[in-house]
């Protein structure tokens, strides 16, 4: 080893000067505890032992929250998806880790294109028949991120019939605020609203103006202050066990930005389906667009649903 004061010589410094660009072209490396985790689950997973899986998916869930680069791939291409959805369609002790996972997963665009083909979409709508809510929370959660700016997705989750589901889940657990909350977010993804878990929507329950009726408000605060966006559920019974879902969406301003700029306002409504044969029944209106007036315009799709 040489003395620190002493130069490098030419092929000393050349040597040294490969290493370091050797260092900074070198391809990213897979996190090897989360292959183990992965690769574990793969073996593992058939027979859903929990002391065995626990840790494994705790890891996979861990990396997953870090957004470190690659973790996404790694998890498409480890196989684990149908996996997954086998332990929410079990229904066993591992059932809320894997639905907190994920729902962490559904962030992911790489990985919730799988969800589908995997088994996760039909998997995640059969928790919402269980009546543990923290479940359901994660559950919910999952689907509200799956159809957040993705129309393949809300599609497939409509034609599976998860409208109805949640609006059973409104109807069956009243009050209950953090579960209204998701299942109201995810409602307003499904209709193609688009409304993102960042926007902080405040929800409350409005007043009813009929029998049968159930009203929310979610207010989404501007970070300019002139305006707030402001959504409106209601949830109308029909007749015996049929229900309308109609969602609006408006800006609420202040009077002198309301007379520079006008109201902008949407309305969703959801078309008739039923909870036990939704895939049949469901029928899709698409989207008609109408000037009212200048200043305004008006989307509406109509789904009815018999629960």
């Amino acid at each position: 080893m040489g003395h620190p004061n002493v130069p490098l010589s030419y092929k000393q410094a050349r040597a040294h000067r490969d290493k370091h660009i050797t260092n900074r072209l070198q391809p990213y490396t897979p996190n090897e505890n989360l292959n183990n985790a992965l690769g574990a689950i793969r073996v593992l997973g058939v027979e859903l032992i929990e002391d065995e899986l626990k840790p494994h998916l705790n890891t996979v869930l861990a990396n997953i929250k870090e957004r470190k680069k690659g973790t996404s791939e790694q998890v498409v291409i480890s196989g684990i998806l149908p996996i997954l959805a086998l332990s929410l369609r079990n229904r066993g002790p591992l059932s809320l880790l894997t639905a907190k996972l994920v729902a962490e997963l559904a962030k992911e665009s790489v990985v919730r294109k799988g969800f589908g083909d995997a088994g996760l979409v039909t998997a995640l709508l059969s928790v919402l028949t269980c009546t543990n809510e923290e479940l359901l929370i994660y559950a919910v959660i999952a689907i509200s991120r799956m159809s957040y700016d993705s129309s393949k997705q809300q599609e497939l989750l409509l034609q599976r019939g998860a409208v109805p589901r949640l609006v059973a889940i409104l109807l069956r657990l009243p009050h209950k605020e953090a579960l209204e909350e998701v299942c109201l977010l995810a409602l307003c993804n499904l209709s193609g609203m688009g409304v993102a878990e960042e926007a902080g929507m405040i929800w409350e329950r409005g007043v009813s103006l009929r029998p049968g009726e159930c009203v929310f408000h979610g207010v989404s605060p501007h970070t300019c202050g002139f305006a707030s966006s402001v959504t409106l559920v209601r949830v109308s019974q029909w007749g015996p066990g049929q229900y309308a879902v109609s969602i609006e969406d408006f800006q609420r301003c202040s009077s002198s930005f309301w007379n520079s700029h006008g109201n902008k306002r949407a309305q969703h409504w959801f078309p008739f389906f039923s909870l036990g044969s939704c895939s049949n029944m469901l029928k899709v209106i698409k989207f008609s667009t109408r000037n009212v007036p200048r200043t305004k315009s008006l989307k509406t799709r109509v789904f009815h649903t018999f629960l």
